[in-house]
């Protein structure tokens, strides 16, 4: 069945998955292109778009973060992926660095699921930090579509085509947000029914609510007219890619940033 429909894409780490007020499960700390890893909790976001390693001497900690809606993080040391669960499908919300496949797999099955009700992969962009484990994941859902920004998918590598996606577009009950800037093709994916906002890059918490790095970001003119398009929907919990949940006190965060963009 086809939930697209347009209206108006050996390393181990470390997993860990919070629903509710607790961690679901843990998986191993990995190497990255040789340097072991572990959670960023210095608040500095140390990301890269090819896939740059954090800072190694970042304590590990657990997450913990209580995601509402039925959403659920896996921490992938230093960026996220998201999974969503509804009547026995699931949603996964980008795929982190190359190798990330086995901790996506442990938080599915933490979660009573699995590669089989995997129905919607959809990277919010092309960077290697949130778009590298498609080369394994992909094969894995063999029951599901990939999705990613129109102007994005032709530089995301897959061994499964990407379906293109645009601003207004939906995917199981989720809105597709253009929020170009970071990317050209930059997507970020709201949930209507809950008020959940899985931004991608477009946001980050990694020292209070910012927007995207400049240092890896195309277009900071588009992005800031991103930040305020993001501020005019109803958002209630925003889902970084990079930082943690933001959880309360949301909607007067995200205006505040957006107030203090650039004038057009």
């Amino acid at each position: 069945m086809n939930d697209f429909r347009p209206i108006h894409s050996l390393t181990r780490r470390r997993l860990l998955l919070s629903a509710g007020a607790g961690v679901l499960g843990i998986s191993v700390v990995s190497t990255i292109a040789g340097c072991t890893t572990s959670p960023d909790t210095s608040g500095s976001d140390t990301s890269t778009p090819d896939g740059g390693t954090p800072d190694a001497s970042s304590p590990a900690s657990g997450s913990g973060d209580a995601i509402a809606g039925g959403w659920q993080r896996v921490d992938l040391s230093f960026v996220s992926a998201y999974l969503l669960i509804r009547g026995g499908e699931a949603a996964v919300v980008d795929l982190g660095t190359p190798g990330s496949g086995a901790s996506i797999e442990a938080g599915l099955k933490a979660a009573g699921a699995g590669w089989d009700t995997v129905r919607h992969v959809i990277l919010t962009h092309q960077h290697q930090d949130h778009a590298g484990g498609v080369t394994e994941v992909a094969p894995k859902v063999t029951a599901g579509s990939l999705y990613g920004g129109a102007a994005d998918v032709d530089a995301i590598s897959s061994p499964t085509p990407l379906k293109p996606v645009n601003d207004g577009d939906e995917i199981f009950g989720l809105q597709v947000i253009g929020t170009p800037g970071h990317t050209a093709g930059h997507i970020a994916v709201f949930d209507p029914s809950t008020g959940v906002l899985v931004a991608g890059d477009a946001l980050r918490t990694t020292d209070g609510l910012v927007g995207p790095d400049p240092q890896y970001t195309a277009d900071m003119t588009q992005a800031a007219a991103s930040v305020r398009k993001l501020a005019a929907l109803d958002v209630r919990v925003i889902l970084p890619g990079h930082g943690a949940p933001l959880t309360s006190g949301t909607a007067e965060a995200l205006a505040k940033l957006a107030a203090a963009q650039p004038a057009r």
